[in-house]
């Protein structure tokens, strides 16, 4: 089965799905191991079709590992075949900093992208998606302008965005800056993108590039018929941040709900719940390409029956009698995520819940360790 493609821009098209690589930050969870398994499970996604990687200069030591897996790759297959990669990372400046965010330069913008193309062991960024991360600290459109320049001056070869909203948005667009894709927070639980984002992506040429899809592994049989956790204490980071979002989009037993309609309409299809919430962000309007992050490759087939299969009327309609009750997340593209700050809270646990046999139990691990401070800004 061949993986579709879509056109960003003239000469440079991407894969529908994109592999996701915050799961192989070394502060995601606590079972990223770096040896020839990470390298055999990354050229399994390139083998299958899925040739685009998505990464952040924040994502604890992902660069790095996408880097040494390009060069072997290349060593390995040969430079034609390494030729069809793409890496995608992101430039997310001062994260969490303020002090620093407002004291931005120019110089600053320029080491952080050349420590990017080091660490990714490139001459050029195939994509550099851009994150402002306050917007009460002013900046965001001069600095989108720096990385224009470094598109120019051929360090980079496309800009796109992270989490932005449409007014943000729209005055980096009107400043000059040629945004090719915006990444958005988008699955069943997270329809905000339909609201304003939609729109601008149509009207001015933008590829919407979707995240959060499978709900960071909540949407899966592993999950249905399980009593309510009550808070965000989960084996990683990812199930932490969208089980907020369940409770957003309003509650467990809401989510439930819809788990069990999505898994009949999958037993249906003979394929997995993650087959039928990708289709339906695949066929959204500008619905593009989704970012399916996986610290390994065991799901790899299963995600792929995407392709397969479409969703009828009345598929559609069941959904949709579910997703009637929902009351939110509410506002625009990361809006609430942004005002109430939970990037800051993001942190591997060492008490967590997680299913054994069907039921939720407790699981304790030790600290998650990481040497500090690394890629969320340059001092000098």
């Amino acid at each position: 089965m061949s993986v579709p493609r879509i056109e960003i821009r003239p000469g440079y098209t991407i894969p529908r799905i994109i592999k996701g690589n915050w799961q192989i930050a070394g502060d995601h969870s606590a079972s990223v191991i770096d040896n020839d398994e990470m390298y055999e499970h990354l050229a399994a996604f390139a083998d299958s079709g899925v040739t685009a990687f998505d990464c952040g200069d924040i994502y604890y030591g992902v660069e790095e590992r996408l880097g040494r897996f390009m060069e072997r790759f290349r060593r390995e297959r040969g430079s034609a075949a390494a030729a069809g990669l793409a890496v995608h990372t992101k430039f997310i400046p001062a994260f969490l900093q303020e002090e620093e965010l407002r004291s931005l330069t120019r110089a600053q913008i320029e080491a952080t992208i050349d420590r990017s193309l080091k660490r990714l062991r490139v001459e050029r960024l195939d994509l550099v998606q851009f994150h402002w991360w306050n917007y009460s600290i002013g900046g965001s459109v001069e600095t989108a302008l720096v990385l224009e320049d470094l598109r120019k001056a051929g360090k980079i070869r496309h800009i796109g965005a992270t989490n932005f909203n449409v007014q943000e948005l729209t005055k980096i667009i009107d400043a000059g800056v040629d945004i090719v894709s915006t990444q958005v927070q988008y699955s069943l639980i997270d329809r905000r993108p339909q609201l304003l984002m939609e729109r601008l992506c149509r009207e001015r040429n933008i590829l919407m590039l979707s995240y959060g899809g499978l709900g960071g592994g909540l949407f899966s049989r592993k999950w249905l018929g399980i009593a309510d956790p009550g808070r965000p204490t989960f084996e990683n980071v990812s199930l932490d941040k969208y089980y907020r979002i369940v409770v957003d989009f309003g509650g467990w037993d809401l989510f439930q709900a819809l788990l069990a309609t999505v898994d009949r309409i999958a037993s249906k299809y003979g394929v997995g719940i993650q087959s039928v919430v990708t289709r339906y962000i695949l066929d959204q309007p500008q619905g593009g390409a989704v970012i399916q992050g996986a610290r390994h490759a065991r799901h790899l087939a299963a995600n792929l029956d995407v392709f397969r299969i479409g969703l009828d009327d009345e598929d559609r309609a069941a959904i949709s009698a579910v997703l009637s009750r929902a009351v939110g997340p509410r506002g625009d593209c990361y809006d609430l995520d942004r005002d109430e700050n939970r990037d800051a809270t993001e942190n591997v646990a060492t008490e967590y819940f997680d299913v054994e046999d069907g039921e939720l139990v407790t699981r304790i691990r030790a600290p998650v360790e990481v040497d500090e401070p690394y890629g969320h800004h340059i001092k000098h």
